[in-house]
């Protein structure tokens, strides 16, 4: 698959992605009855737009984003169907909008793919790699409950645990034999990439299950719960320096993944995206300055306080944390432009 198709399909899924999260606040501000002045896909110059009634629709040129414009959200305004004119309830719909409809598509996704599936992954050790290391104190049948501390529930949560370990010696909790033990300082080593980062040898397998109706139900469902923690824990990694900033993926990573998952085969690029657009919607409600988390705080204080906060204060802090995140951005992208070279 050549470069530039590679590229399109990026392109075309953070479209998707993109116009998936603002067709859920679109849909909800006009349902609310709210003056919605803009539907727009991408950040930038504006390549495309049409007026249609009160809306305009447009593509613009920077594939980053999206936003849906209603009339009075950053300020004030005397219309009636102006945002802070309308019922907080419906706000907050609104504003979760987004991120509800990434995460429903992230759980179609995930679906379809266990769906294409004869077997279902379990935390149960089933065999180890050749010269594996872990096999000095792991067992074939060891059922794993958690990783240095955190539960585990899929297969999922196993590779995340371990590959989020930095010194190759990881604390595990497991059943053996109708036993729960703790086992400590387990041993995997480390290996270093061309980019002097190391990590974990994952050195053994577990087994898999057939599938049935409810199982399969079910393992959708903690594979799902299983992304949204791998949201918060590497949010959490990156606060306290376990994560370094140089490991964090902007657009240009993304993408770049996306092409390479395109390339490989079809399930490999749809458990990206799966995993992409869930990504979005958890990041979207992270209660920052510019996101809808952000934005989601000022509403729930005005349900506390039963006044809205000043909106020109509110709007100096999300543009204030919307210039942090741009400057961010610009970081990441650098890192992961110097990466491709």
């Amino acid at each position: 698959m050549s470069t530039m198709v590679q590229i399109i399909i990026a392109v075309l899924v953070f479209g998707l992605l993109i116009f998936i999260h603002e067709l859920g606040h679109f849909t909800v501000g006009k349902l609310s009855g709210m003056k919605v002045n803009e539907f727009a896909i991408g950040m930038g110059p504006t390549l495309w737009s049409k007026q249609k009634g009160e809306t305009k629709y447009s593509l613009r040129a920077l594939p980053i984003g999206g936003y849906v414009a209603v009339e009075g959200e950053d300020e004030g305004s005397t219309d009636p169907r102006a945002f802070g004119n309308v019922a907080l309830w419906k706000r907050i719909i609104f504003v979760c909008a987004g991120a509800f409809m990434n995460v429903v598509l992230g759980f179609l996704i995930l679906s379809i793919l266990v769906g294409l599936r004869t077997n279902l992954p379990t935390t149960v050790v089933a065999q180890f790699k050749e010269e594996a290391t872990s096999s000095s104190q792991l067992q074939v049948n060891d059922k794993i409950l958690s990783i240095n501390g955190s539960r585990v529930f899929t297969s999922n949560d196993i590779v995340f645990s371990l590959i989020s370990d930095r010194d190759g010696a990881v604390d595990m909790t497991v059943v053996r034999d109708g036993n729960k033990l703790s086992l400590e300082g387990i041993e995997f080593g480390m290996t270093t990439d061309e980019n002097g980062q190391k990590f974990i040898n994952l050195d053994f397998y577990v087994y898999s299950t057939p599938k049935t109706f409810w199982g399969s139900v079910q393992y959708t469902v903690m594979w799902m719960f299983s992304i949204v923690r791998q949201v918060w824990m590497s949010l959490i990694n990156l606060i306290t320096g376990n994560f370094a900033l140089s490991e964090l993926s902007g657009p240009v990573g993304v993408s770049s993944a996306i092409g390479q998952a395109a390339a490989d085969h079809f399930t490999t690029l749809l458990t990206l995206v799966g995993f992409i657009t869930v990504n979005i919607g958890v990041f979207n409600l992270l209660p920052l300055p510019a996101l809808d988390g952000g934005r989601l705080i000022f509403l729930l204080i005005e349900l506390v306080i039963r006044r809205p906060v000043n909106p020109k204060y509110e709007g100096i802090i999300h543009a204030t944390g919307f210039l942090l995140l741009m400057g961010l951005m610009l970081v990441v992208t650098f890192n992961d432009i110097v990466k491709l070279f």
